[in-house]
C-alpha cells in the first residue's frame, strides 16, 4: 500500500476536498504604487479593467478599478481563510469591520447567514515594487452553521507558531496542531473548532536536498499537500513538481525529501462533513431550495447593508497594520511583522 492516494497537476483554482472548498494562489508582481495606490494610469491601458484576470506583466487588476482586488462582494454558508505571505490587503465588509492585514497575517472570515465584504490589494511602496502573494482557501461550513451570525477575525502573524525541525524545515500552523504547538483559536461556529474535525492548515518550508517525514494522522480524513514552489520532490516514490499535489492516506506517515532546490507546500487537512453540496458564485448551501432563499435575501437586505462611501474602500498609504472589528474593539500592530 501507498501513502499517495493520487497525484494531480494543479489548475485555477486548485482542487479540494472535503471540508475545504475552493483554494487559489495569487502571486502578483505588482509595480511600485501611484498616489492613489494602484499602478499608475498608463499601465492600465489596453487591461479589460473590471475583469482583469490576464496576468499581463506579472499581475492582474482582478475586479479593481485602480486599485488591484475584490471590491464589495457577497457570501453565504462557508469561510474564507485569507493567508497573505507577502504585501497588504485593506478588508471591510458589512458588519463595519475594517483591517489592513499582511506579511504573514490570517484573516479568517465565517460568512454564515450573509456578508458582503472587499478585499483591496494597496500598493503601498511608491519608491519599488509591490509583491502580493496570498492564499484564499474557502472552508465549508456544517449544515447546523451555515445561517450562524457572520465573524470576522484575525490570526497575527506574530500569534501564529512556526515549528522548526530537523533540517531546516519549518511549518507555519495556521489551523491545528504539530509538535506540541497549536495555531490560534479559530473562530467558533468555524468546522475548524469542531473537536474531532482534525482540521489542518499548514505552509511547509524545506531548504534544498532536505527530507523530512509528514506524521501520520487519523483515519477517516481527507488530506491534501500542494506543490507551490521547488522541482524535483519526492513524496514517499512519487515525484512531484511546481503545481501539482497528492492525496494522502492519512494514517500514513510520509516520507518528503528535496532535491536540488527549496520547495514549499501547502497542506490542508479535514474530517469531511459529508453534506449535501449546493454553489452558485458567492453562495454555498446544502439544497437548492436554500441556494434560491440565499439569493432572494441578498436581493432583499444586502446582508445588513454597506456602511462605507465606496465600494472599494482602501486605508491610507500611512495606515500600519490594524483591525477595527465588528464590536468597536481595535487592534495595531507593528508595520514590520515577524519576517
Amino acid at each position: 500500500m501507498t501513502a499517495v492516494l493520487e497525484h494531480i497537476s494543479l489548475g485555477f483554482p486548485w482542487t479540494c476536498l472535503d471540508p475545504f472548498l475552493f483554494t487559489v494562489h495569487h502571486l502578483d508582481l505588482y509595480p511600485q504604487g501611484h498616489e492613489h495606490q494602484g499602478p499608475a494610469p498608463e499601465l492600465l491601458a489596453g487591461r479589460p479593467v473590471g475583469t482583469d484576470f490576464t496576468y499581463q506583466d506579472g499581475w492582474s487588476m482582478y475586479h479593481g478599478d485602480k486599485i488591484p482586488g475584490f471590491p464589495q462582494h457577497p457570501h453565504r454558508g462557508f469561510e474564507t481563510v485569507t493567508v497573505v505571505r507577502h504585501g497588504f490587503v485593506d478588508h471591510s465588509d458589512s458588519l463595519g469591520a475594517t483591517a489592513r492585514y499582511g506579511e504573514g497575517d490570517v484573516q479568517w472570515l465565517t460568512t454564515g447567514s450573509g456578508i458582503m465584504h472587499a478585499e483591496m490589494f494597496p500598493l503601498i511602496r511608491s519608491d519599488g515594487p509591490n509583491t502580493m502573494e496570498l492564499f484564499q482557501i474557502w472552508l465549508n461550513l456544517p449544515p447546523d452553521s451555515k445561517m450562524v451570525p457572520a465573524y470576522f477575525g484575525m490570526l497575527w502573524s506574530e500569534e501564529i507558531p512556526t515549528v522548526e525541525l530537523a533540517s531546516g524545515v519549518t511549518v507555519d500552523v495556521i489551523a491545528g496542531r504539530l509538535e506540541g504547538k497549536s495555531a490560534p483559536t479559530a473562530p467558533p461556529d468555524s468546522w475548524a473548532s469542531r473537536p474531532g474535525s482534525d482540521l489542518a492548515i499548514w505552509l511547509i518550508k524545506m531548504p534544498a536536498s532536505a527530507s523530512w517525514t509528514l506524521p501520520a494522522a487519523t483515519s477517516g480524513l481527507n488530506r491534501m499537500l500542494y506543490c507551490f514552489v521547488g522541482s524535483d520532490i519526492v513524496i514517499e516514490e512519487t515525484a512531484l513538481e511546481e503545481q501539482q499535489a497528492v492525496r494522502l492516506d492519512p494514517e500514513a506517515a510520509v516520507a518528503v525529501r528535496t532535491g536540488g532546490a527549496p520547495a514549499e507546500f501547502l497542506l490542508l487537512q479535514g474530517r469531511p462533513i459529508d453534506a449535501p453540496l449546493f454553489q452558485m458564485g458567492p453562495f454555498v448551501m446544502n439544497s437548492p431550495e436554500e441556494l434560491k432563499q440565499a439569493f432572494i435575501d441578498y436581493r432583499e437586505t444586502q446582508f445588513g447593508g454597506w456602511p462605507w462611501s465606496q465600494p472599494d474602500p482602501v486605508h491610507a498609504r500611512s495606515a500600519g497594520r490594524f483591525a477595527l472589528h465588528a464590536d468597536g474593539t481595535v487592534e495595531h500592530r507593528d508595520m514590520t511583522p515577524r519576517s
